[in-house]
């Protein structure tokens, strides 16, 4: 077995998500028995290095190895539209991304943009996302094509949206559900991939549309589901219109076999604890997309509630109704979101929870748990080398950090891409 070891600071993370930390860390990687890079050892250098004498270091002076982060929520084919005003979410969709989108039916335009996306993944340390293609099985391929070609752990799929949607993106319900289960047997569990049935949201898809995604999800349990609940009120409104019978908006994903492990749902504003109730009890997961939110005013999500009543979540750029790919930008959103007290009790992240809901966190949402996010032993290999001095006010600031969290604070509130000074992945 070929190891290679590398000896610098080390951030991992229990099976409780507490943070392990060594200022002077050794971590051991070996391939494993399906060619899949994985964790052998971790730990402070004295105790690990005995462990594997002759075993080629590589030393990283000054830097920080964590674990590569996993972002929950992403539209790949939104890439160009970052950045573009609106005055909220429906009117985004209309004059943004559905033009946008609309160009996926052409798989060489989907190519080069998946090219551009898993780029700026790698830039700004994402190794694992679940990601939204578009209603075309041609945006799908180029997704699933280049993550293969790159031997990433990735989940995505085509998006289901039968109705209320412009020509160009809406497809035809039967057809729509082929297209799904054909993509799966494609690409479902190829090398590190995996397939989400991602109907849009509930005001997109038909009852007929629906049903079939839940069918398919039925068929083929160890898919992935994605959608999106309760981001803004306006859509909360439009959902209590199309399902007066609906408890809530949730309830409606519910009636279609639409809640179980493995599910997640972007955005869960607008919930309440019967709501959150149901998620834990299902095992579905919310990706919380802080400048997204921020950005498309729609809400604050409440960290609080979820925590109080167990509802599993994690962080997501959202892009392109995010602001940024860069997980220093989410994290510090989450932060501001959580302090936020006037439409939720407000509280205060610890550092080191904001970067667990980004990496083993999120894993655990996503129904990997001791697969990836942690660098515990026998964990996928993912992880990124961070340069605390990147910058000068940078590096001015963590000089000072008095532990691992004032550490890890100053990389939140001070860093960007410039930060990831490496993208290593399994």
């Amino acid at each position: 077995m070929t190891l290679q070891a590398y000896r610098a600071q080390l951030l991992r993370f229990d099976a409780d998500g507490q943070p392990l930390y060594d200022s002077d860390g050794l971590l051991v990687t070996g391939p494993g028995a399906d060619g899949v890079r994985r964790v052998v050892d971790a730990g402070a250098h004295g105790a690990v290095a005995a462990h594997h004498p002759g075993v080629p270091v590589e030393r990283l002076p000054g830097r920080l190895i964590a674990p590569g982060f996993i972002d929950m929520h992403v539209h790949y084919p939104q890439t160009d539209i970052i950045g573009s005003p609106a005055e909220g979410l429906l009117p985004w969709l209309e004059n943004y991304t559905f033009p946008a989108e609309a160009r996926f039916a052409d798989p060489t335009h989907a190519a080069e943009v998946a090219r551009f996306f898993f780029d700026e993944l790698a830039r700004n340390g994402v190794t694992t996302a679940l990601a939204f293609a578009t209603s075309h099985p041609a945006s799908v391929d180029a997704f699933f094509s280049q993550a293969r070609q790159r031997g990433l752990r990735m989940i995505g799929g085509k998006v289901l949206q039968d109705r209320h949607s412009p020509d160009g993106v809406r497809d035809q319900t039967e057809q729509s559900l082929l297209d799904t289960e054909a993509l799966i047997t494609r690409w479902h569990g190829k090398g590190r991939l995996g397939y989400a049935i991602t109907p849009r949201f509930a005001p997109s898809c038909s009852d007929a549309q629906l049903r079939g995604a839940g069918e398919l999800a039925r068929r083929h349990p160890g898919t992935w589901i994605q959608s999106h609940v309760a981001e803004n009120k306006d859509e909360v409104r439009w959902v209590r219109e199309l399902y007066p019978q609906a408890r809530s908006y949730l309830d409606v994903y519910r009636r279609f076999g639409l809640l179980r492990s493995r599910a997640v749902y972007a955005h869960c504003i607008y919930l309440d604890d019967t709501d959150r109730a149901l998620m834990r009890e299902t095992g579905t997961a919310a990706a919380v997309s802080p400048t997204s939110n921020l950005f498309l005013g729609s809400g604050f999500f409440d960290y609080g509630s979820a925590a109080r009543t167990g509802m599993l979540h994690g962080l997501a750029s959202d892009v392109g109704g995010g602001t940024s790919f860069c997980p220093f930008h989410t994290m510090l959103a989450a932060y501001y979101v959580g302090r936020e007290g006037q439409s939720k009790p407000g509280l205060s992240l610890a550092p080191s929870q904001l970067w667990w809901r980004h990496t083993g966190g999120a894993a655990r949402a996503l129904g990997l748990d001791g697969v990836i996010g942690t660098l515990q032993p026998g964990t996928e290999a993912d992880f990124v080398v961070l340069d605390p001095q990147a910058t000068p006010l940078l590096a001015r600031k963590t000089a000072q950090a008095n532990g691992l969290e004032e550490l890890l604070f100053a990389l939140i509130v001070l860093g960007d891409d410039r930060v990831v000074e490496r993208t290593v992945t399994a």
